[in-house]
């Protein structure tokens, strides 16, 4: 993505279900839940890069002995950071101490048998330490500890704040974090004490009623409880004192989340082939979290996957994880994203007029590469049905020269946009340091032949425009190509996503400006303000009441007319090659990502009811000039 944005963070819990000794005795170290922890975060390190935190449990920690470690870190580089801290206490060891898997656990932090971990990429508020995961709520009820840690964005928050107040709490922020950390909590809390009530007469001792508690908490009840008002798109990752655990996905199955079970360990991680990297295993092993379910991991080990909605509906998985977020390692993203470029060539085909020998075919950022292969396999079959009608028009007697020229004849492939070293600039004047921000890029001179070609490049998506604008269509401009397409293998983002990515305000859209200059030059403007009408009208309402009205907006124009305008906002006025831009549409989109219909950033059709109370907020705010974002 040329744009850069912020999005879902990275989530992974480990839970080992032998002894420590059991890993010392096989792999050689007892820490080789710390060590998987660490891989897997490296992995998915793309998933968040504003923080990171770790936490362990120990299980049957005797009373007065710290069974909780946690590190957490905002630094620059925070996986660096908390594995050190974490690692530092084991490098102080000598070698018979650190054989010893039971004076480890009774003596050392982060040698719990259950694990989490945390990358995060806020999407709003300050990057303080306090916004890092995991949180923790403590109590010196051992069943009542909680900790917490999630990719999620709720729309509701306003709502499930004020059920915490109505319920006597007083949060200390209204952030979806601490509202789902105390959600949870409280249920957790009434849980332990219905079973506390229930055994406590039958019962001589309270360690016994302890006991009891471990054995007949109900993880799937008190999540059923606490989500029951839920709105967005999660999946929240949590760990008990006493060392049961559980991660929940959201009923529509937004976030991801993959598991992975065998005797020795369950696993769940935010994306497929880190698991697989982790553990060397095959795709067939890593399983999907379904939605509407949790992952539950008793402290005895057994693994429980249970709903905690009564009506699951359909899912709408979110398909910006196949085009751009999760690592392209995944099999079926990699063939997804190979697709998503193969659609496009009809129309990218038509741009240059058919026109093999005069254009280009180029990518970037490096993160279009797989959609890339695909629209270059596209074009090879494109080019080898021409070749076929050409070798049958030769007839029969047709000379060898001629069919070895024909058969010769390849499209242009080449690396011609390179991203540079991160530049960093100390000059102080808004000139200088513009121009030399728009050098991000560079490009590979003397392959574009001046005035004849034309240059075709494949980004993953556009959301604002603004390096094209500034940057890549500039320098491209250099080599002097007779046109630029630019082509996107996502289709035109024209509304604020609200359950984790961070794409909340309208006027960043370049669909949405397009959307209002055309309406401003069509003398459409006054739809503006009705439609504005219309949503201060339902300001109030219940969001199960609430309708996109915005969407009425883009009913006005064509796609392509929306493409058109946009092609003009991102050509800077200084450049000499025309220029043109060509998105993927929905229906293609859904055709290469059949699992993944989410596209309510697309096309306006939130998977929840409060998605629709957030768009509209979003349009009022842009009316309003206001710089508040709408969640």
């Amino acid at each position: 993505m040329s744009d850069q944005i912020k999005h879902e963070c990275g989530i992974v819990l480990v839970r080992l279900r032998k002894p420590l000794s059991y890993y010392q005795e096989k792999y050689g170290t007892a820490l080789y839940g710390l060590t998987k922890l660490q891989l897997m975060m490296q992995k998915i390190r793309n998933r968040g890069q504003d923080g990171a935190g770790i936490a362990t449990i120990k299980l049957n920690s005797k009373p007065g002995s710290r069974y909780i470690s946690r590190k957490r870190s905002n630094s620059n580089q925070p996986l660096k950071d908390i594995f050190n801290h974490a690692f530092d206490y084991f490098n102080k060891l000598d070698q018979e101490q650190l054989r010893d898997p039971e004076w480890l656990q009774a003596n050392i932090p982060f040698t719990g048998e259950l694990l989490m971990g945390h990358l995060r990429y806020g999407t709003h508020g300050k990057n303080s330490i306090e916004n890092v995961h995991p949180f923790l709520r403590q109590t010196n009820w051992i069943s009542r500890n909680l900790v917490l840690a999630g990719n999620f964005n709720l729309t509701n928050v306003d709502e499930l704040f004020q059920e915490l107040v109505a319920l006597g709490q007083y949060p200390k922020e209204k952030s979806d974090t601490v509202t789902v950390l105390e959600k949870i909590g409280h249920f957790l809390d009434e849980e332990v004490q219905r079973l506390y009530t229930w055994f406590k007469p039958d019962t001589e001792s309270n360690e016994e009623v302890n006991r009891l508690i471990f054995e007949h908490l109900d993880i799937q009840r008190l999540l059923k409880r606490a989500s029951k008002r839920f709105d967005g798109g999660y999946a929240i990752a949590g760990m008990v004192g006493h060392g049961d655990a559980f991660v929940m996905r959201d009923p529509r199955g937004i976030r991801p989340a993959f598991y992975y079970e065998d005797e020795e360990i369950v696993v769940v991680c935010s994306e497929r082939p880190t698991i697989q990297t982790a553990f060397n295993i095959p795709i067939s092993e890593v399983k999907e979290l379904d939605p509407g379910h949790a992952l539950i991991v008793k402290r005895n080990g057994d693994l429980l996957l249970k709903p905690f909605v009564e009506d699951i509906p359909a899912p709408k998985k979110c398909s910006f994880e196949r085009i751009y977020f999760s690592r392209g390692t995944d099999r079926d993203i990699y063939l997804e994203r190979k697709q998503l470029g193969r659609n496009l060539v009809p129309d990218i085909l038509r741009a240059v007029d058919y026109d093999w020998d005069n254009t280009v075919f180029s990518f970037v950022p490096n993160t279009a590469e797989f959609s890339y292969y695909g629209m270059l396999k596209g074009l090879e079959d494109e080019l080898n049905k021409e070749k076929a009608r050409k070798l049958k028009a030769l007839g029969p007697d047709a000379k060898k020269e001629d069919i070895e020229e024909i058969l010769s004849h390849k499209a242009r492939v080449e690396k011609i946009v390179v991203k540079d070293a991160k530049l960093r600039t100390f000059i102080a004047d808004d000139n200088s340091r513009g121009d030399m921000v728009s050098h991000v890029y560079d490009v590979t001179y003397g392959i574009v032949r001046n005035g004849v070609d034309t240059l075709v490049l494949l980004d993953d998506s556009i959301v604002r425009g603004t390096t094209l604008r500034d940057s890549i269509i500039s320098i491209v401009d250099r080599l002097k190509p007779k046109k630029i397409v630019v082509v996107s293998s996502a289709p035109q983002i024209r509304y604020p996503d609200c359950y984790g990515i961070d794409m909340s305000k309208m006027k960043e859209f370049v669909a949405f400006r397009a959307l209002v200059e055309l309406l401003q030059e069509n003398n459409k403007e006054h739809l503006l303000d009705e439609v504005y009408a219309k949503c201060k009208q339902q300001d109030d309402l219940p969001k199960e009441e609430v309708k996109n009205y915005v969407s009425e907006l883009y009913d006005q124009f064509s796609y392509e007319e929306v493409s058109q305008r946009i092609s003009k906002i991102i050509t800077p006025k200084h450049i000499n090659a025309e220029v043109e831009i060509i998105f993927q549409t929905i229906e293609n989109l859904h055709h290469a990502c059949p699992g993944h219909t989410g596209d309510w950033y697309f096309s306006g059709d939130y998977p929840t009811p409060g998605g629709n109370k957030v768009v509209n907020k979003a349009f009022m705010l842009y009316m309003e000039k206001s710089n508040e974002r709408a969640y």
